[in-house]
């Protein structure tokens, strides 16, 4: 579960596929250091400023590329139908004709629907830039997406204060219409636990303690000491009672 197991990269895909627009198109996600790389093709090139909101929203996200998006769209060049020759007229009549066509400007067309789904994204965008700026949550793990002009907080904060700060900051931003936090839990010391990443691809990675076991690490993540089992077939773990202080543990989604 978010923000556990699941890299930025990861992430951003699953924002890309809860939009409408993105989510038929496939796009390819990368991430390393923040910086995501988006890769694909898209139909036209409003679609770029529609990534760059929709991947703005999602924590740990500092920058975004989208030099590996093609656009499939061309303006066609106006077709001209072949007419028959002009009767000639009387010399005194006839006037100078250009002898080059005239050349329309390309003009790339945009829905109605994708600027508002795209101005919607900038809303959510909007609400992860607020709740960043502000003093106690700027380290929580928190994720925003679009739902039309509503807004979906996706994370874990520290305590019922946070989360109830979180929901009157994305409320307050211009242009939401509502704010579900369904998506938000309460998990004391997240801060302290969301630090643990992989810099270069945004896992979440846990080194060991002394006094530690895997029991104990799924309790910290998941809430649920069972799900030792699942950490250790991730990390090729035979023998869950062996690990040791210093070791780095992958923590799956």
């Amino acid at each position: 579960m978010w923000p556990f197991g699941k890299n930025t990269a990861d992430r951003v895909k699953e924002a890309f596929s809860a939009n409408p627009v993105l989510s038929p198109l496939g796009l390819n996600v990368q991430e390393s250091r923040g910086t995501v790389k988006v890769t694909g093709e898209a139909p036209r090139q409003s679609i770029i400023g529609l990534i760059n909101a929709v991947a703005g929203g999602i924590n740990g996200v500092k920058n975004i590329d989208t030099s590996g998006v093609t656009i499939l769209q061309q303006t066609a060049a106006p077709t001209t139908q072949p007419q028959a020759a002009p009767t000639p007229a009387p010399a005194a009549q006839v006037q100078d004709i250009p002898a080059t066509p005239i050349q329309m400007p390309d003009i790339v067309q945009q829905s109605a629907g994708d600027v508002e789904i795209e101005d919607s994204s900038r809303i959510a965008k909007a609400v992860h830039q607020a709740i960043r700026s502000n003093g106690e949550l700027a380290d929580d793990p928190i994720d925003v997406l679009q739902s039309g002009k509503s807004v979906i907080l996706r994370g874990v904060v520290d305590n019922d204060h946070e989360l109830r700060l979180a929901e009157k900051i994305a409320r307050d931003v211009e242009g939401v219409s509502g704010v579900d936090v369904s998506g938000l839990r309460v998990a004391a010391g997240v801060k302290d636990l969301a630090k643990d990443k992989d810099e270069e691809t945004g896992d979440t990675v846990y080194t060991v303690k002394a006094g530690d076991s895997l029991s104990k690490i799924a309790e910290k993540y998941y809430g649920d000491a069972m799900q030792y089992k699942k950490i250790a077939h991730y990390n090729n773990i035979s023998n869950p009672d062996l690990i040791h202080p210093g070791q780095k543990i992958r923590i799956p989604g």
